[in-house]
């Protein structure tokens, strides 16, 4: 391998990318906008779920239960309604997602002792938000359930009542369980992908389709040579846009960095290693920059978003999925990532998505050493 001929194939190479303002746009503005539209745009956390309350009783005793709604950061009280009619078209109009009625007995039947129901009407078009404001829903009922059951015991007679099991929760890694702290990282890897993927499918396909391809056969370079030379200002691109995503993600939306900075940087130049030769094969076989770049985002980008458990967990996936994902380079490095943000892990922790990383890396850059041949046919 001649280091001369290399370096003027890198040169080649960011003067086709200086060229091309599309490369440029890319390289600067995709990064920057994936990283603060998902930080923005995307979020698991439900919070002020706009609420509709027909309270048939109007007792101290029901108020003091609305109040609790009123008061938690998850519900938002939009309007006490006077019938039951107008709180179904309100739930059927989209006004609110939840309806909450308290029966004309409440406060009776606290008093005698007997069990009452509050009823929950949950619109379950959006099956998420419906469970998360069930749950939400039931934990403030019980909460003051408990609160009327030891008064209750007390006025009976009770002078200390303590509950006989309590709970002591704590959150490690994501303390405010926020799902920004998640996403944000899975973001790096997202963007890893289709950068790198997207660019480097443009280098073969872009010097057949300008008919440079017969010059460049003619010249001594070899195909190694015309690999990493075309790869090389692509490894520094994409290490640059790990950089400026990381960096967004750590100091404007405070995502915790715990891990160690070698960690993060070996795990990405594997990754980038992996994507950069997707790209380098599926510029090789398409032959035309349109055809390339359109295989490698179906090729990349569907695959780390849906089946790398950036979106969804892969332990809640189908069986069969969950086996598909163990091909997916991304699914390794999201793991990686996360835990290098949020949890600080070790190598010798990860050495299993290390190592699944490191079978693709070793594969893919392989393949792509051997897929393209200097000759015309």
């Amino acid at each position: 391998m001649n280091m001369n001929r290399l370096l003027a194939m890198a040169e080649k190479e960011i003067i086709q990318i200086r060229r091309d303002a599309r490369s440029i746009a890319i390289v600067i503005a995709m990064p920057l906008v994936m990283v603060l539209a998902f930080g923005y745009g995307v979020s698991f956390d439900t919070k002020h779920i706009p609420v509709y309350i027909y309270d048939m009783e109007g007792s101290q005793q029901s108020q003091a239960l609305l109040k609790r709604f009123q008061s938690s950061v998850y519900f938002r009280v939009v309007k006490t309604v006077g019938n039951y009619k107008e709180l179904v078209q309100a739930i059927d109009g989209g006004k609110c997602q939840i309806g909450i009625v308290v029966p004309f007995d409440f406060s009776s039947k606290l008093s005698s002792g007997e069990t009452v129901s509050i009823q929950v009407l949950v619109d379950g078009t959006d099956s998420n938000s419906a469970n998360l404001g069930m749950s939400y829903s039931q934990a403030v009922v019980q909460s003051y359930s408990q609160q009327l059951q030891v008064q209750w015991q007390q006025r009976q007679g009770h002078s200390k009542v303590q509950p006989t099991i309590s709970v002591d929760s704590r959150t490690w890694f994501n303390e405010s369980l926020e799902s920004m702290a998640t996403i944000v990282p899975g973001v790096v890897a997202l963007v890893m992908a289709v950068v790198g993927t997207f660019l480097t499918s443009l280098t073969i396909a872009r010097e057949w389709e300008r008919g440079t391809m017969e010059q460049l056969i003619s010249t001594p370079v070899t195909s190694m040579e015309i690999m990493l030379g075309k790869l090389t200002p692509y490894i520094v691109i994409g290490l640059f846009d790990t950089c400026v995503c990381a960096a967004v993600g750590v100091w404007w939306f405070g995502v915790p960095f715990r891990g160690h900075i070698l960690v993060f940087f070996l795990s990405s130049i594997m990754f980038l290693t992996v994507v950069l030769s997707m790209g380098y094969f599926f510029s090789v076989v398409a032959k035309t920059q349109l055809a390339a770049s359109q295989i490698s985002l179906i090729a990349t980008f569907l695959p780390s978003f849906m089946l790398s458990g950036f979106m969804y967990p892969i332990d809640q996936m189908p069986s069969v999925i969950q086996v598909i994902t163990h091909i997916v380079p991304a699914r390794y490095y999201m793991a990686i990532i996360r835990n290098v943000f949020l949890k600080g892990t070790s190598i010798m922790l990860m050495w299993q998505d290390f190592l699944g990383l490191a079978i693709f890396t070793l594969l893919l850059a392989s393949v792509a050493t051997r897929v393209f041949k200097k000759r015309l046919d």
